[in-house]
């Protein structure tokens, strides 16, 4: 089957829901979803008018690989990527959907996102320059950029709907979604991270940072939603080229966000055009985190 670039979806019979930043939502019934990873890409929460050839199936196998073997830490939305047990209408939509659909369990999404930081960079490494802080928490002086912080740090913000989410502290989040729930959510995020952790480095990756999302079923079931641990929602570096002081290549979004930091932009639409360069070589990076972390390739899941 030959790579199409899917920009925006638009299935015949199908209730679309939302179309988010990267994502296309369709209503299944009363307790399921289908979720559809566009090749949209955004940087500062806003939508690039160019697409990533391949993207939303990264993004959707590689949360596939994470859900599968997190599961035992907690429950998550994932139900299929198989397109023939995919329910009417979206059954006949093989081309469009194969590798970039799941059918999930619809929830109720915390309003919160749980970000755990395992090293000094982005936003991070801006505060601790300034303060000594990562989210307000006090740091031992000396770090470097990209240095490892001396524990996994968990550090929420809010989900906005609209323009950028606001970095809190723990006990704001308390104050959102109570205190047991933010506790559990916690200590969820934090050992999946180590669990994440575990996995990528033998094969060569460090995670630096990642952000989790959750949501409750009807039932009151605390799952994981949403992605999980891809190039969209972390930061990945090659472990063979780290060395703390400095930026650090990466494997994800961030290649974007420095092209787009180098231009006279305010981060408000309209959007500057990415060249083709940019676009190809972020290809790049998704197919071969893609390949280093789950042995896929596009062409291996579009046989």
């Amino acid at each position: 089957m030959k790579l199409e670039v899917v920009a925006q979806t638009n299935i015949p019979g199908a209730q679309l829901r939302n179309r988010g930043k990267v994502r296309d939502i369709y209503v299944v019934d009363d307790q399921h979803l289908l979720i559809v990873a566009t090749d949209r890409i955004s940087a500062f929460d806003v939508v690039m008018n160019e697409p990533i050839p391949g993207k939303g199936i990264v993004l959707t196998q590689i949360s596939r690989f994470w859900f599968e073997r997190t599961r035992d830490i907690v429950a998550n939305h994932f139900i299929t990527d198989a397109v023939d047990r995919f329910p009417e209408p979206f059954c006949h939509q093989t081309p469009l959907l194969t590798g970039r659909a799941m059918l999930v369990k619809k929830t109720r999404p915390l309003p919160v996102e749980c970000i755990v930081r395992g090293y000094l960079a982005g936003s991070g490494w801006k505060e601790y320059k300034k303060q000594g802080t990562v989210h307000g928490i006090p740091l031992p002086a000396g770090l470097r950029e990209a240095d490892r912080l001396p524990e996994p740090l968990f550090t929420p913000s809010t989900k906005a709907e609209t323009g950028h989410d606001e970095n809190i502290s723990f006990d704001q989040m308390v104050n959102i979604i109570g205190k047991e729930l933010a506790e559990r959510v916690r200590e969820i995020s934090l050992n999946i991270y180590r669990r994440a952790v575990e996995i990528a480095e033998p094969k060569g990756i460090i995670i630096a940072d990642t952000k989790f999302e959750f949501g409750t079923t009807e039932t009151g079931e605390l799952i994981l939603i949403d992605e999980l641990l891809t190039p969209d929602s972390s930061r990945f570096w090659p472990r063979d080229t780290y060395e703390p002081g400095k930026s650090q290549p990466s494997l994800d979004k961030q290649y974007v966000r420095d092209y787009l930091e180098s231009l006279d932009w305010d981060k408000t639409p309209p959007t500057p055009p990415l060249p083709e360069e940019i676009v190809e070589n972020t290809s790049k990076k998704y197919q071969e985190i893609l390949h280093i972390l789950t042995g896929q390739t596009l062409e291996d899941l579009l046989k």
